[in-house]
């Protein structure tokens, strides 16, 4: 069934991608572009997008390996069938394959993926004004799922070793490490994102791997805009040239 709202066509990574999404329901900004440049897929590696929306994240990853797998699954009928459109749109059919489900319970033999890469909802329920359009606040507010259960189900679609790979607001990075407590996971993560220099970090992307005990790791943050407003090198680097934060994912990791 194909959405019967209306309809924006927008580019990525300086045009490369294009993006059909909704004009006034949930919009992919910068958020999936820097999850997925932080996901250190390898080739042939199976990779689940958690929550894949119309497909924004997963494309971005593609674009860059382009020799992985990536599986979506999306809650919201409208926007896994935008995913399939966006997926056919950038001739990525065979390599990007979004799914209709639920997160709380995902269809049978979802599971073993060597990473699982996710932007889950940023509010708690019932917290903050939810958005009038139906399908943004679907997109924000946690609803059957809370942030500690999104992370659970996201850990045990993982293969042994896997990487959860996830971006969410810098305020909830106690949420997403209680979340992990217990979990079986180790070698965390976190990388801060600064809109500014002089400014708190406004998002974090948090790594973890499921079945390891390496140490927690706090990483060399990035720095979006500079003090004109344009974008940093390094954020120009991901958010244009579709480069790795390379930083995310350091050394080989073992199998």
């Amino acid at each position: 069934m194909e959405s019967t709202e209306p309809l924006t066509e927008d580019r990525l990574l300086d045009g490369r991608l294009r993006l059909i999404q909704p004009r006034d329901g949930y919009r992919a900004a910068i958020d999936p572009v820097l999850l997925a440049a932080a996901v250190p897929a390898r080739p042939a590696d199976s990779v689940l997008d958690l929550g894949c929306g119309v497909g924004a994240a997963a494309l971005c990853l593609l674009a860059r390996c382009p020799e992985v797998t990536v599986t979506g699954l999306e809650l919201q009928e409208g926007l896994a069938e935008l995913a399939r459109r966006n997926a056919a749109l950038n001739a990525m059919e065979g390599r990007f394959i979004p799914l209709e489900g639920d997160a709380a319970a995902p269809p049978p033999g979802l599971s073993g993926f060597d990473h699982v890469l996710t932007n889950p909802p940023f509010f708690a329920d019932g917290s903050g004004t939810p958005a009038a359009n139906a399908s943004r606040a679907a997109a924000h507010q946690e609803g059957g799922l809370d942030l500690a259960g999104w992370i659970k189900a996201a850990v045990k679609l993982l293969r042994p070793k896997g990487r959860l790979t996830l971006i969410h607001r810098a305020e909830r990075l106690g949420d997403i490490l209680v979340a992990l407590r217990g979990r079986g996971v180790g070698d965390i993560s976190i990388l801060p994102l600064w809109p500014k220099a002089d400014r708190a970090a406004g998002r974090v992307i948090v790594g973890a791997r499921k079945g390891v005990r390496s140490p927690l790791r706090l990483l060399p943050g990035i720095v979006l805009h500079g003090d004109d407003g344009a974008f940093t090198p390094p954020a120009q680097a991901i958010l244009r040239g579709g480069a790795a934060i390379e930083t995310l994912g350091v050394g080989e990791e073992k199998t």
